[in-house]
């Protein structure tokens, strides 16, 4: 298909709110084709539809370890539907925020519901690397960045960074 270009912060469609998606189209599915292509290109662990631009609450994951077979997840309208209350310390990075990381603390494990690509109504059971990946692109849908979740004082670092890496481009 075709690689999309990725939306890098502070650009604004990474603050906003996605819509749900109100039917399953030639559109979005080629979105969703789209979107895992961009994924691997770049390369990453998933994508959410800011991430490339659309307000579409659609996201791609792949979590499979390197020489593991390729898991790909398309979900559709993602919503987090019970977490645990024991929590899990992981590094996260972005796409959209290259070159920063830092260990956020989420729930352990999530349970999600999404719309699959076939039109079905899924759950999934996760965690680990997968429950922290399906949060953060969750999160991106509703304009939350996973330097949202870290100290005030980390946040503002990377924050600075970014600025002038985004004047820098400009």
């Amino acid at each position: 298909m075709a690689l999309l270009p990725i939306i890098l912060t502070p650009e604004p469609v990474l603050r906003q709110t996605a819509r749900p998606v109100e039917a399953i189209t030639d559109d979005i599915l080629a979105l969703l084709e789209d979107m895992a292509d961009t994924m691997y290109d770049a390369p990453g662990i998933g994508l959410a539809a800011n991430q490339v631009g659309r307000l579409e609450r659609v996201i791609v994951m792949d979590c499979a370890r390197e020489g593991d077979a390729p898991e790909l997840w398309k979900m559709i309208n993602p919503e987090i539907i019970s977490s645990s209350e024991e929590t899990a310390k992981l590094e996260e990075g972005c796409l959209s925020i290259p070159g920063h990381n830092s260990e956020v603390i989420r729930p352990a494990e999530v349970q999600v519901r999404y719309l699959g690509i076939d039109g079905n109504i899924h759950e999934m059971q996760a965690e680990g690397l997968l429950a922290a990946c399906v949060q953060h692109e969750i999160d991106h849908l509703n304009g939350v960045l996973f330097i949202d979740h870290i100290s005030r004082l980390k946040r503002d670092m990377i924050w600075r960074k970014v600025l002038k890496e985004a004047k820098a481009r400009s």
